[in-house]
């Protein structure tokens, strides 16, 4: 890799000119007309034929190539300047003429329906969709619950400017949040992206000031940020009720190709496992010298004097630890640095977090996050580029063949943060940095075990009231507190009482239930970690095909494919936790008195 690597990614690869591309507006002009040729052919056509519904579908997967290419395009673009009203504008632009392609979609969902048997295998047989025969039947078995074609298309319709506006409201409302900071004499304004990172510093006070700031910002704009909670769960439990779908998790549970069953038994087997943890949380507020850790305390480091890792230096700490087991990972991690596929500079009007994106068109990712130094901010780089790494082995596939659920996107990344955490702790010089580090490696197993359970049971519960009716600002408040304290056990001393107002993921509108994907992706990919080691050099074909597969298949059979395990049997999960489990039994080891 070039040195110094530049922190901040290239957009214009892709379109000149951010969001005043001359360029971009010529391909979103062809993209409409494309689209709109393709819903006229649909709808005029009499006679369908298996060719003609065959080449819809191939159609279609390039025209999702472009409206992928598209809004990933505008999602860099508002994320590097929350600032930037015009790629907002556009994002409606490019929401509309999803809307297009969904109804041409729902059309095509219909033929599938009404085929012959005979049709429906001839269909199949045909070479262009040997690969993605699954998402093709996956698409006719959904079109069977859901409402007429010209129902679902009114629904999308109306989702332009009901359900995705008031996710993107979000948006506006952390781009006008700053936050002052005193540290060292000195005020700064932050945004919330700063922000965020400076509640994991390791000086308490300066993250308790902090946390009380961010506690207030969000405060300030809790009523705006209810009413886009509240009426993105009333459209969904609208279209819900109109499709008679009872449960709120049905949605999610069909995204993420998994079982209820499977769901709960991992939810057991944690919630079984808790005390564990628990303890842990105990000792490091011991550590810190307070009776019980504070919400701003529980991912924070044990030490005030914890080095900073340059950017270059964590670029060569993560490309050397693929290597060891991932040859083809490393390779292509160095080139997404030498390509500057990554947005990392710590600068003022950046959104808060850190996503991976993908252009189809291009087979190239970029990769979004505010570089501090921490191992944390290592261990997100590292996280990301998992993803970036899972589309890599996926871009020969067809279009369908890529579409991968969530839950099974977050193995990739979670499989690689894993791989650069146990050896960066394996390979600590001193004491002290070994229990730090491996305090940082055990807060990912708190933030998917506790923390994101934490927002489980919040939107589990919200949805449950809010069939009764708006849920007001201060009952939002006290669910969240709840589920922190039942996620928790009741184990820390001060909670989040406006986390729900503060976390991108309960406006995200594409995926339903954005947190126990998360959890799943964690514990999956520990097995698959286990695999690595036991396998050695022989591990990295089993693991690519295993990627290969994610978009192909429910995540039971590809468990019991790759891994041969049965994911609603607790045995699985159980393995899973002992790993993590260790980790906290060396730590309780470590600073035992």
């Amino acid at each position: 890799m070039t040195k110094p690597l530049t922190q901040v990614w290239d957009l214009d690869s892709i379109f000149p000119g951010g969001s005043e591309s001359k360029e971009f507006q010529q391909f979103l002009q062809t993209l409409k007309t494309d689209l709109e040729q393709l819903r006229s052919k649909i709808e005029e056509t009499k006679e369908v034929s298996v060719e003609t519904v065959t080449n819809w579908i191939l159609e279609v997967q390039e025209l999702s190539k472009s409206s992928r290419q598209a809004g990933a395009f505008l999602s860099c673009l508002s994320a590097q300047n929350v600032q930037d009203a015009k790629a907002r504008q556009l994002l409606g632009t490019v929401s509309q003429l999803g809307t297009i392609l969904e109804a041409s979609l729902t059309k095509i969902d219909d033929h599938l329906l009404n085929m012959s048997e005979s049709e429906w295998e001839e269909l199949l047989a045909k070479d262009v969709f040997a690969e993605v025969t699954y998402p093709i039947t996956e698409r006719r078995e959904r079109a069977k619950e859901k409402l007429s074609p010209k129902e679902e298309t009114l629904i999308q319709k109306l989702s332009v400017d009901g359900y995705s506006a008031w996710g993107q409201l979000y948006n506006t409302i952390v781009g006008r949040i700053k936050i002052s900071v005193e540290e060292d004499g000195k005020t700064e304004e932050l945004s919330v992206g700063q922000a965020s990172n400076k509640m994991n510093s390791g000086n308490r006070e300066l993250r308790g000031q902090v946390f009380e700031k961010w506690e207030k910002a969000w405060e300030g704009e809790a009523d705006l940020c209810a009413d886009a909670l509240n009426h993105l769960a009333g459209f969904r439990l609208q279209v819900y009720g109109e499709r008679d779908w009872e449960n709120v998790l049905k949605e999610p549970l069909e995204i993420n190709r998994m079982s209820q069953e499977t769901l709960d038994v991992m939810w057991k087997v944690i919630t079984d496992n808790k005390p564990k943890f628990t303890e842990f949380l105990q000792r490091k507020a011991e550590i810190l010298g307070v009776e019980k850790l504070s919400w701003h305390d529980v991912f924070a480091p044990l030490s005030s004097d914890v080095p900073e890792v340059s950017y270059d230096d964590a670029a060569d700490i993560i490309t050397n630890q693929f290597e060891k087991l991932t040859p083809e990972m490393a390779q292509f991690t160095k080139e997404a640095f030498d390509k500057s596929w990554i947005e990392a500079e710590s600068r003022p009007g950046k959104r808060p977090g850190g996503f991976c994106t993908s252009f189809p068109l291009s087979k190239e990712s970029r990769i979004f996050m505010t570089y501090a130094g921490t191992a944390s901010n290592v261990s997100t780089l590292a996280h990301e580029l998992g993803h970036a790494f899972h589309q890599h082995v996926m871009n020969d596939l067809p279009y369908l063949g890529q579409r991968y659920a969530m839950n099974v996107a977050e193995t990739a990344s979670t499989f690689a943060e894993m791989v650069v955490a146990d050896a960066t702790v394996k390979n600590a010089k001193t004491k002290e940095e070994h229990l730090t580090l491996l305090e940082d490696k055990i807060s990912r197993s708190i933030a998917f075990f506790m923390n994101i359970h934490a927002r489980f049971l919040f939107e589990t519960r919200f949805y449950e009231e809010r069939k009764q009716g708006l849920v007001s600002t201060d009952r939002l408040n006290e669910l969240m507190v709840q589920a922190q304290k039942d996620a928790f056990c009741d184990s820390l001393g001060e909670y989040h009482p406006h986390f729900w107002a503060s976390k991108l993921h309960f406006y995200i509108t594409g995926v339903p239930f954005y947190n126990f994907p998360y959890t799943f992706g964690y514990l999956f990919s520990m097995g698959i970690y286990a695999l690595a080691l036991e396998d050695g050099e022989g591990f990295e074909a089993k693991y690519i095909n295993l990627l290969r597969d994610t978009g192909r298949m429910r995540v039971e059979d590809l468990a019991m494919k790759h891994l041969n395990v049965d994911l609603t049997k607790p045995e699985f999960w159980q393995g899973a936790l002992d790993l993590a489990a260790g980790d906290v039994d060396e730590f309780l080891r470590l600073t035992a008195k």
